[in-house]
């Protein structure tokens, strides 16, 4: 009976762990879908808060690093407990490096929406939107555990890939065709740079989850659009 309670209790704490990582994988996907509606109707206090929230997924994070050592410590995982340990601080990671660049977007929303309306953001918006459903699949393929789903994610960010390098060569013709908006334009690419950012995090979590699902990881070089990694803005990183 003694032995049956400690399985129960494992099981328990394995699923709590997994219930974590959605919930947080939540959060994250709500303050990007926050971030773009800020910047698409211009809405500052929106853009505050959503910066602001970044601070619960953090607190996530570091209770999922908790929860993680001590299953490691107490429980020994083997194989596939062991990948799911280990997967979840890895999706924990990932999950923390969207809500980052979720916040920046705000941030840089802030300064946006302060200068004069920039031209057409459609597509900003759009990629806002497309990395927004990476997010939600990802999810969806973690909670169900189906490496199909993860597997479509993954070959979906070459579609990220493609709107970040066309949106990128607008802007930049926008500030060459008049100088008055490049302080605008400049954010505005800092803005697209993070989404294309979060798409290759929820890349990553696809290849995560499949391996926690299968134990294989994927041979094939993820597909990316032609001049995505040419194409790097200094200072883009997560802290910009």
């Amino acid at each position: 009976m003694a032995s049956q309670h400690i399985v129960k209790s494992y099981e328990e704490e394995l699923r709590s762990l997994e219930a974590t990582i959605l919930r947080m994988g939540g959060l994250a996907e709500g303050q990007l879908a926050a971030a773009i509606e800020a910047f698409a109707t211009r809405d500052a206090e929106l853009a505050q808060r959503t910066a602001a929230a970044d601070k619960q997924i953090d607190q996530i994070d570091h209770d999922i690093a908790d929860q993680t050592t001590r299953l490691l410590a107490l429980r020994q995982p083997m194989a596939t407990d062991l990948r799911q340990v280990i997967g979840a601080l890895k999706l924990a990671g990932e999950i923390e490096r969207i809500g980052d660049y979720a916040k920046n977007i705000a941030k840089h929303s802030l300064v946006v929406n302060r200068l004069p309306a920039p031209r057409s953001t459609g597509l900003i918006q759009r990629m806002g939107q497309l990395v927004q459903g990476m997010i939600k699949d990802v999810l969806d393929a973690y909670s169900n555990k189906d490496p199909a789903r993860a597997i479509a994610v993954w070959k979906r960010d070459e579609d990220v890939d493609e709107l970040y390098n066309t949106q990128f060569r607008a802007i930049l013709t926008y500030m060459l065709e008049d100088s008055r908006t490049i302080t605008a334009c400049t954010h505005l690419l800092f803005i697209a740079k993070n989404i294309e950012r979060i798409g290759d995090h929820a890349t990553n979590m696809a290849e995560t989850i499949h391996f926690v699902l299968t134990g294989k990881r994927l041979e094939t070089e993820r597909p990316r659009g032609e001049d995505a990694s040419a194409i790097e803005l200094p200072g883009s990183s997560a802290e910009a």
